[in-house]
Order: C-alpha cells, then structure tokens, then sequence
C-alpha cells in the first residue's frame, strides 16, 4: 500500500539522519503514527500545529485543549503527553547524575529539570551538606513563593531532619521571566533568618524560567 510505504520511508529516513531533515509537521506526523496506526497523520499534525502555533505549544497542550481538536483521542492525548514527561524524566536523571554541587551552575543544572513542564509555580527546598552533597531536594509549596502553602518553619524542619549545613530555596515563574519580585527577595530574607535561627545557612536562592535561571546569591541579596 501507498500509505505503508510513506510510512517505512518516514521511518527509514529518521533512523538514517534523524529529525535534521525533518520539519515540524513531518516530525509530528512520524509521532502521531504511534497513536494513529491506520490512518494518515499528515493533515491531523497540520491541524495541531496550525491550531496551537507551533510543535513545542502542542506538546505542552492540556488534554482537554488537545481533545478539541478534530480528529485527536485519548490515544494522541497520552502519546503527546507522555513524549515530555519521560523528557522531563530523562532531564531529572542526567542533572542526577552528579550529586555534588559546588557553584550556582551546577545547581542550576540540577533545578531546571525540577520545574520542566510545570503550568504553576512550585517552591523546592534543596539540602546540601558541607561538601555541596545533595541530601534532599523536594517541595515545600505550590502556587508561587507569595500565593503557596509555603511554610518556611517546614523549611527548617526539612534542613534539621536532613542535617544539613546549606539550603539553596528555589521556585520558578511561569512568566518565562526569571527576574526576582520585591515579594521574591523579602521571602529570601525571612527564610534566611528563621535557618539562621537553627544553625542553617541559606546560601542562595533560585528563580527557574524555562531553560533559564537566576540566583539572587550572584545579585547580591544572599
């Protein structure tokens, strides 16, 4: 059949060069075959990229966004999300990888992956011991670093429990700007102060956007 042989050769040419001579609707269409194994994909990625703008907007689509376009199921909804989400995963793994962290590159590296995907903004607590050691990394809050149940006496709890001699706090901004608010950095100096209390040295905090990141140690506040 015409339709198994477009198929083979989209196959084919991937595995031969990867996605380099592919565009995005070519990209996508080789994907959607995986949810839609007897039907033409072509015009159904055409349909998602013209409705949502462009590749990257379609796999950070909600289900219920996806589920509105024609022709898309519960089938094409799972393999679209799940396609980030092992991303996502995959990204956690490689910043793993080393769990020492001496300079606020390395823990940026680590952070990023942590907020990949994230449609709201969380708040992380890091622990380090005195040799940069990971001992924990885990939230705190939910909502943003004002708006989230975000419990700084649990902060402390956490860095205490883990017996840790640093902190690094960390929360995104689902702005896509990294820039620190005034809110941001007066929260900085509260959480600095109640670690200060139990022998705990907050020595940064980190703003994630997307792949970017700022730490307010580097402007200064810390």
């Amino acid at each position: 059949m015409v339709h198994d042989g477009h198929r083979g050769r989209l196959k084919q040419r991937f595995l031969e060069h990867g996605l380099d001579s592919f565009d995005d609707h070519n990209a996508l269409e080789l994907l959607l075959f995986y949810a839609v194994p007897r039907r033409d994909t072509n015009e159904l990625a055409h349909r998602l990229i013209d409705s949502f703008g462009s590749l990257d907007r379609v796999l950070d689509a909600r289900p219920e966004e996806l589920m509105a376009v024609p022709g898309v199921g519960e089938g094409i909804v799972t393999l679209l999300r799940l396609v980030p989400a092992i991303e996502k995963r995959a990204a956690i793994e490689r910043a793993s990888m080393t769990d020492v962290l001496p300079d606020v590159r390395s823990v940026g590296a680590y952070l990023i992956p942590r907020f990949r995907d994230s449609r709201t903004e969380n708040v992380l607590v890091l622990c380090l011991d005195t040799k940069y050691k990971v001992l924990d990394c885990r939230p705190v809050g939910r909502g943003g670093i004002t708006s989230a149940e975000f419990s700084m006496r649990e902060v402390a709890q956490i860095a205490l429990q883990r017996n840790a001699s640093f902190v690094v706090l960390a929360h995104n901004h689902t702005s896509g700007i990294a820039l620190p608010s005034a809110e941001d950095k007066d929260v900085t100096k509260k959480v600095q102060e109640i670690l200060g209390y139990v022998g705990v040295r907050l020595i940064d905090h980190i703003i994630v956007a997307g792949d970017d990141f700022i730490s307010l140690a580097d402007d200064g506040l810390l």
